[in-house]
C-alpha cells in the first residue's frame, strides 16, 4: 500500500486512488455527529449559492454553511459539531459548503479520485479499519488546512495518525496523546479566545478531539447525479467507542 499525504485544495487536486479529504476544525467532525444523530445524507457544496438553491429545492434539507469560520446568514447552522449535536438529524438530508473540508470532497472528485472518504479524529480509526479492508494499491490523505489554503496542524495530526495505523504492522508508532497536547497549544487556541467564542465556542474542542469516537466512515457516492456523503459502518468496530 503505497499511502501519500498531500495538503490544502492544491493537493486535493491531485488525489489519486482511495482518498481521505480530512478536515478536523471543523466541517468532517460536524458530520460526523450530524450522522450519528439520524442524517440520511450530506451534500459537500462547493458554493453558497448552489447550497441556497438546495436548501430552496428541498426546504426540509438541514443547511450548513461557513465562511471565514462563521456561519453564513441564512444558513440553519454554521460548521460546529456542539451545534449539530444538539439538532436532530433523524432522516434528513444535509447541504453543507465550507472553505476547507467539503472544496476538498469536490475537487478530489474531480481529480477522478475513488473511493473518497470524510475523515477527521473523530472516526480515524475506522477510517483506518475500512482502508484496511479495502486493501488498495494507492492511498492519499489531503490535508485540508485553513480555508483549504494554509496548513492546518490538526489537520496534518490526523492524517499522519491515520497513516500510523495503517502501518502499524510495519511497525509504525504514534504518540497520540503527546501529539493531541502539543495541538491545545498549537492550532486549538481560537478555541478559548474570548473574543472568538462566536465563531468557534470552546464546546467544539472537546467534541472535535475525542478521538475514535464513532464507528463509521463517511463515504462519497452519487445521489440523482449529485456528490454525496452517506454513513457506512464499519464491521468489527465497537459501538461503543
Amino acid at each position: 500500500m503505497r499511502i501519500q499525504i498531500l495538503e490544502l485544495i492544491e493537493g486535493a487536486k491531485y488525489a489519486e486512488g482511495l482518498t481521505v479529504i480530512i478536515d478536523v476544525f471543523r466541517a468532517f467532525t460536524t458530520e460526523c455527529y450530524a450522522f450519528a444523530g439520524g442524517a440520511l445524507l450530506s451534500y459537500p457544496i462547493g458554493t453558497m449559492e448552489e447550497a441556497f438553491a438546495m436548501k430552496k429545492e428541498d426546504p426540509n434539507r438541514i443547511l450548513l454553511g461557513e465562511r471565514g469560520g462563521a456561519r453564513v446568514e441564512g444558513c440553519d447552522l454554521g460548521n460546529s459539531p456542539y451545534d449539530a449535536e444538539q439538532m436532530d438529524f433523524s432522516g434528513r438530508e444535509i447541504v453543507h459548503s465550507t472553505s476547507a473540508g467539503t472544496q476538498g470532497i469536490v475537487r478530489a472528485d474531480q481529480a477522478g479520485a475513488a473511493p473518497i472518504l470524510a475523515g477527521a479524529l473523530v472516526n480515524a480509526k475506522a477510517t483506518a479499519a475500512y482502508i484496511k479492508k479495502r486493501n488498495p494499491e494507492r492511498v492519499t490523505l489531503v490535508a485540508m488546512g485553513n480555508a483549504g489554503v494554509s496548513s492546518a496542524p490538526e489537520d496534518v495530526l490526523c492524517a499522519r495518525y491515520i497513516r500510523s495505523l495503517l502501518l502499524e504492522e510495519a511497525g509504525e508508532t504514534f504518540d497520540l496523546c503527546r501529539e493531541l497536547e502539543w495541538l491545545r497549544h498549537h492550532g486549538a487556541e481560537k478555541f478559548f479566545d474570548p473574543e472568538l467564542r462566536e465563531i468557534f465556542p470552546p464546546e467544539d474542542y472537546p467534541l472535535s478531539v475525542s478521538v475514535n469516537r464513532f464507528p463509521f466512515v463517511l463515504l462519497a457516492g452519487k445521489e440523482k447525479g449529485r456528490l454525496c456523503l452517506r454513513r457506512v459502518d464499519v464491521c468489527g468496530m465497537d459501538p461503543a467507542l
